[in-house]
């Protein structure tokens, strides 16, 4: 028999800003040790050396990372013109230079080709698993890595600032599994000048705003109080992207015992993915077909 891993029961959100030089997984981790918590995750990687918004989802709420993950991001990032680099960020090696450097105008021109459905090639030093593998450990071995283009909606990029000539700031909003990186190093190339991304934050994911999130000094400073418990948001707003339903008692119970359950009448079409509550608490995410909730995931709340 496995040993069950111990730890508080203990379910929300904790939104976290996250600092530089830390992995989203070294945060996950602190958060973790500071609830005491049995069960934790993130909702979207970023980058060691990118700052902002990390939504941590504790006990059941990870169960609502999937639409955290599929929902709408807002990066502000600084791209270095005249330098590509073999990472696409401020971390790698130079490996080509350009003189060349574009107007506003040239750069607002060119930012329009990047909004809507557009495909997009991953960095090499990137999560992306070929064969099995991490993309980054083929490329830090130094093996000549391809990566097939991916679909990405981008909804909003625009131009915010010029300091000076090499620098171009940015704000993007886009959906899931998009890589500013690429985004840094793609503009470059169709401005002819190169470009890698000087600096990084994530200003809000879907619901989560990094203004609202702790630092991780703040996490350490009220680890193991009830004083970071009352920082934890609740499962639901995990799922601020569904409809809501209200269960009725006895749905309520088919539901959490994995059955079809029913739900006050809504309107929301057949076959919509929704969340049904009872009290306002979670207790299952489903199709709703005909008056009843068919579950897919359930709560124990």
């Amino acid at each position: 028999m496995g040993r069950s891993r111990k730890g508080r029961d203990i379910s929300g959100w904790l939104v976290v800003d996250k600092p530089a030089g830390l992995t989203s997984t070294a945060v996950v981790n602190k958060v973790r040790w500071a609830l005491q918590a049995k069960k934790a995750g993130h909702a979207g990687t970023l980058d060691p050396e990118a700052t902002g918004v990390l939504a941590v989802a504790l006990g059941e709420a990870t169960k609502t990372v999937p639409y955290i993950t599929d929902a709408l991001k807002a990066y502000r990032f600084t791209v270095r013109l005249g330098q590509a680099t073999n990472t696409d960020d401020a971390e790698g090696e130079v490996i080509a230079q350009s003189d060349t450097r574009p107007s506003d105008t040239q750069i607002k021109a060119a930012l329009s080709h990047f909004i809507g459905d557009i495909m997009q090639v991953p960095p090499k030093f990137s999560a992306v698993k070929i064969d099995g593998q991490r993309a980054y450990k083929l490329a830090r071995d130094g093996e000549d890595v391809e990566i097939a283009a991916r679909p990405l909606w981008v909804d909003e990029l625009v131009l915010t600032d010029r300091p000076d000539p090499d620098h171009v700031e940015l704000e993007m909003v886009c959906g899931k599994g998009g890589y500013v990186r690429s985004i840094a190093r793609d503009l470059g190339e169709a401005l002819g000048c190169h470009g890698h991304v000087r600096e990084l934050r994530r200003i809000w994911s879907g619901p989560f705003d990094a203004e609202d999130g702790l630092t991780v000094d703040q996490i350490e400073e009220m680890a193991h109080t009830p004083a970071l418990d009352d920082h934890l948001r609740p499962t639901a707003d995990g799922l601020a992207d569904l409809p809501e339903l209200r269960a009725t008692a006895e749905g309520a119970a088919r539901l959490r015992n994995g059955n079809p359950g029913m739900v006050m009448a809504a309107d929301v079409e057949y076959g919509t993915e929704c969340w049904a509550s009872l009290d306002g608490v979670p207790v299952a995410v489903g199709r709703y077909k005909a008056g009843e909730l068919h579950p897919a995931r359930v709560f124990n709340l």
